[in-house]
């Protein structure tokens, strides 16, 4: 069984590329699942999608914990913990990133032993969950890795998912797949299938014993109120919003009644202070004010400004 994740930030189409993929493992004769995994992250959080394909039933659920091959669709994911690119990878499992670093530096990076292939990265844009076509491209990629999808069939894919979004949008994404495709023509059939997980074998894990706290130790690590502080929900940001005080109205209600994460206060003079520790970059606020006086600036910008001194 072959046992495929794709990592990305909302926004980038892993989900779009979960299902391209396993649209053509289908038809190539596959059994397939397909499916991405996210809960309520807006923009520019980690999520990712998985794919398993098989010759025969598939009896497996769930997330995939020994991925045969892991691509990642924004090298900006691989050092933040939470969005699990490098969890369960093996020896024997493929790394495919789409970046402008080469694979050596990549390896010496992460200290693995398994494959590392690096995808040139599209061309830089401002906002990250901007990447053009990406999911497209990861799609093409993969289904050239493991060697057993044909050129035609990866296009047949791409145009019965993509039909309701028009030709010109399906040229675009059938352009980049086809040319990921053909680039990594030298490691076709990289990717090896996986075992099948079989019940008979299967070994009952080893619990271990917790002592019941009292609910006055353990209810607030998830039941009390007032702890959501302690989620630096910033971190998921890719674009940041400026407010330039020259232009600001102090029209006070309008921004920080529609910031759906209740990230601007506005203090005693009626200036909007945003808490970047919990703004999700949403850009909500730069479309609602009235004189234009939030900007969206990008993240990479704003903390290089930061760092220097100078005012984003």
């Amino acid at each position: 069984m072959y046992r495929i994740r794709f990592h990305g930030r909302g926004g980038q189409g892993m989900k779009t590329a979960s299902r391209i993929l396993g649209s053509a493992f289908f038809l190539e004769g596959f059994e397939v699942q397909d499916a991405p995994r996210y809960g309520a992250e807006r923009r520019g959080a980690p999520i990712f999608a998985y794919v398993r394909a098989a010759r025969a039933a598939i009896n497996e659920r769930g997330i995939i914990s020994r991925p045969d091959l892991v691509v990642v669709a924004d090298d900006t994911l691989v050092p933040v913990p939470a969005s699990g690119v490098l969890s369960g990878i093996g020896a024997r499992t493929v790394l495919l990133i789409n970046t402008t670093q080469n694979t050596s530096a990549w390896q010496q990076r992460l200290n693995i032993s398994g494959p590392v292939i690096t995808l040139p990265a599209s061309a830089e844009v401002e906002d990250r969950a901007d990447l053009p076509y990406i999911g497209a491209t990861c799609a093409g990629a993969a289904a050239r890795l493991v060697g057993v999808i044909a050129r035609d069939t990866l296009a047949g894919a791409i145009r019965t998912e993509l039909s309701a979004l028009g030709a010109g949008v399906i040229d675009r994404n059938l352009e980049n797949a086809l040319q990921a495709y053909d680039i990594m023509q030298a490691h076709s059939g990289l990717v090896r299938e996986g075992s099948m997980t079989s019940a008979i074998k299967y070994a009952h894990p080893d619990w271990a014993d917790l002592p019941f706290d009292t609910a006055r130790i353990s209810a607030p690590t998830v039941f009390a109120t007032a702890n959501s502080v302690e989620v630096r929900t910033g971190l998921w940001r890719t674009l940041r919003p400026v407010v330039d005080y020259s232009r600001c109205n102090h029209c006070w209600w309008v921004c920080s009644t529609f910031c759906p994460d209740g990230a601007i206060a506005v203090d005693t003079d009626g200036k909007p202070v945003i808490d970047y520790d919990h703004c999700k970059g949403c850009m909500i606020c730069v479309a609602q004010c009235p004189p234009h006086a939030i900007e969206a600036v990008s993240e990479e910008q704003a903390q290089r400004d930061t760092t220097t001194g100078e005012t984003p």
